[in-house]
């Protein structure tokens, strides 16, 4: 299945600054006993949660918050060694049976807070889960906690287990906040279930946009993937709309010019990808031929002529025959003959076959260059490969009559009409340099 790029440090990016959250749950309670204000974080409200259920928690004791103390302070100044002999003093000996529910809870959310900043996440996950399963500890740290171990699931890409708490953290939340949405969004997509993704990374959007806030940059791609995934073009359209508006970048300009064309949407399709390439943005090679093929199809060759020509001899175009040839194509089709003959003369040089070489000798002929055209429409047929051999010839006959060796036009001429598809064209021809030959005897006699 297609993923938005390597799952584990997409993921950790996107965990809403994963580290400071779970830093604040660690120190958060010991603060509020100090009558300090918490930290925020994506949880429920703690006032609110205690209008919804009151519990009798036991007190911290003055010689236990003395030790948390002391073990807090250690830890942020990073000395987790001296932090956890702290708390593993704190349960030796018996110590463990004598504190109440509330004062383990505090001691293992510490040791869950040294083992996240070791990186040792399993170890965390496991003092975060313990946390928990203490009775009659406060509400709101019941909450905070639980959020930070779907958290921690998930960044140990246990998805669905991950997915599972986030809901019993939904469940006695009230007024969920966007990024909790968003991370439910990207439990399910790592789930596979697309339609739930999508409907809560929605939620997450609208919520910030209903508060006058300007979602992530991530919400959006994320949204902006599912979107294409069911194939709903018009609202990926419309993501990347929004995106552009919030974090212009060449890639969203790309994409929308993609994206307008499926809806055949050529004005819409070329001026986005337009835009991008005026500010510099399409360093790629392949994607300033795409804006010269868009410049071809909106009819403005010169302007393809100059995409063409500036990435050939910067080298940002690679000069096969191919991209010379759309050079060549380009000045022809804005009358730039001057230009078009050299552009195409280094995609013929550079051809394998002959085919080349005739459309090099139409232009030769549109430049009145009528030799270089016959030395040029000879050898593609010589070299073979000629798509239409039968049109070549006429343009042969041409280059011959307007070079007056008539008897050669002639000749090129019958060679083409043995083809039906050009017969009407060579017998014509041949009628007209009859008659035109004729009225030269007829001017030379009178």
């Amino acid at each position: 299945m297609m993923r938005l790029s390597n799952s584990g440090p997409w993921l950790r990016a996107a965990l809403l600054a994963l580290p400071v959250t779970v830093a604040q749950v660690a120190v958060t309670q010991l603060q509020s006993d100090l009558g300090a204000q918490p930290f925020a974080s994506a949880s429920a409200q703690k006032g609110e949660a205690d209008q919804r259920e009151t519990r009798r928690t036991p007190a911290l004791r003055n010689q236990v918050y003395e030790k948390l103390s002391e073990a807090q302070t250690a830890a942020e100044e990073e000395n987790f060694d001296a932090a956890a002999r702290v708390l593993d003093g704190m349960l030796s000996a018996g110590g463990k049976n004598e504190l109440n529910s509330y004062e383990l809870a505090n001691v293992y959310n510490l040791y869950a807070f040294i083992h996240y900043s070791r990186e040792d996440y399993a170890k965390a996950l496991e003092a975060y889960e313990n946390v928990i399963r203490q009775p009659d500890i406060p509400l709101a740290m019941e909450i905070n906690t639980k959020y930070t171990v779907a958290q921690l699931h998930f960044v140990q890409e246990n998805w669905r287990r991950g997915v599972e708490t986030l809901l019993e953290w939904f469940a006695v939340s009230d007024n969920p906040p966007a990024n909790a949405y968003v991370l439910l969004a990207q439990g399910y997509y790592q789930l596979d279930d697309y339609p739930k993704a999508l409907s809560n990374v929605e939620k997450a959007i609208n919520m910030h946009k209903e508060k006058g806030k300007i979602p992530s940059e991530q919400w959006y791609n994320l949204a902006r993937f599912l979107y294409f995934d069911k194939n709903d073009i018009p609202k990926a359209v419309a993501t990347l709309e929004e995106l552009l508006t919030h974090y212009p970048d060449k890639q969203y300009w790309v994409q929308l010019s993609h994206m307008y064309g499926e809806q055949k949407r050529d004005a819409k399709q070329l001026a986005a990808m337009e835009t991008a390439y005026v500010q510099d943005l399409l360093d790629k090679g392949t994607e300033q031929v795409t804006m010269a093929y868009l410049y071809l199809n909106g009819e403005v060759p010169y302007k393809a002529g100059k995409v063409m020509d500036k990435g050939l001899k910067s080298d940002t175009i690679e000069g096969t025959s191919r991209n010379y040839e759309i050079l060549g194509n380009a000045w022809r089709q804005a009358q730039e003959i001057d230009r078009a003959i050299p552009a195409m003369e280094q995609a013929a040089a550079k051809s394998e076959d002959g085919e080349l070489y005739a459309r090099l000798g139409n232009i030769y002929l549109d430049g009145d260059e009528y030799k270089k055209a016959i030395d040029a429409i000879t050898k593609g047929l010589q070299r073979g490969g000629v798509k239409r051999p039968d049109t070549a010839r006429l343009v042969l006959g041409m280059a011959y009559f307007n070079d007056e060796q008539y008897a050669k036009a002639r000749e090129a001429f019958n060679a083409a009409g043995r083809d039906e598809r050009s017969a009407q064209y060579a017998k014509q021809w041949i009628n007209y340099m009859e008659s035109e030959l004729d009225r030269q005897k007829k001017l030379e006699e009178g």
